[in-house]
């Protein structure tokens, strides 16, 4: 099981990854790309349920929140994964 858990928190980091690199490429317009208002869209569905709290924030804020909500979703399933390996060892 623990292999199991190691393989989908390394597919979520690559999709993350893969997902900001077209949020700088759509939004900065690199390697001759037309910039792009929905670049970080990819971002949205990796940072579900977090995403659609943001409502009510600052403006300043969204942005970055919207980036960082993958990566929160990425810190919660390797904890649950560090305790599920804790039970199964003991």
């Amino acid at each position: 099981m623990m292999k199991i858990c190691k393989w989908v928190i390394r597919i979520a980091v690559v999709l993350y990854l893969v997902a900001l690199a077209l949020l700088l490429i759509g939004t900065f317009g690199l390697f001759g790309q037309e910039q792009d208002p929905l670049a970080g869209v990819f971002l949205m569905p990796l940072g579900l349920p977090w995403v659609l709290w943001l409502d009510g924030l600052p403006e300043a804020l969204l942005p970055w929140l919207a980036v960082l909500a993958p990566l929160f979703n990425l810190v919660l399933l390797s904890a649950l994964c560090r305790i599920y390996a804790r039970r199964k060892s003991s």
